[in-house]
């Protein structure tokens, strides 16, 4: 409707068309939805194409938030073993100084 292609809408909704569904349209299906103007189908087809962009660059955004946050956690994982390393060979020396005397 925002692209005031609203004469779709009740063919689109018997068809159960979705925002998945419709992202999977190609002209030809458009066509076959009863989408005769060849403008109309252009303009549907641009708009999906932008659609599907943004997508792509949102999942890809998401990829690499998720790569960054793995980074990180290994990053602290690493810290807490050396520290834990350092706790262990401390007492290890604490120890054996206690042994000595």
């Amino acid at each position: 409707m925002s692209l005031n292609l609203e004469q779709y809408v009740s063919e689109f909704t018997a068809q159960n068309i979705n925002g998945e569904h419709l992202l999977h349209l190609d002209g030809s299906k458009l066509k076959a939805l009863g989408m005769t103007s060849s403008q109309d189908r252009a303009i549907i087809k641009k708009k999906l194409k932008e659609m599907k962009a943004s997508l792509e660059k949102a999942r890809k955004a998401q990829e690499k938030m998720e790569k960054q946050r793995e980074k990180l956690r290994k990053k602290e994982q690493e810290q807490l073993q050396r520290r834990s390393k350092k706790t262990d060979k401390c007492s290890s020396d604490a120890t054996e100084g206690t042994n000595e005397q």
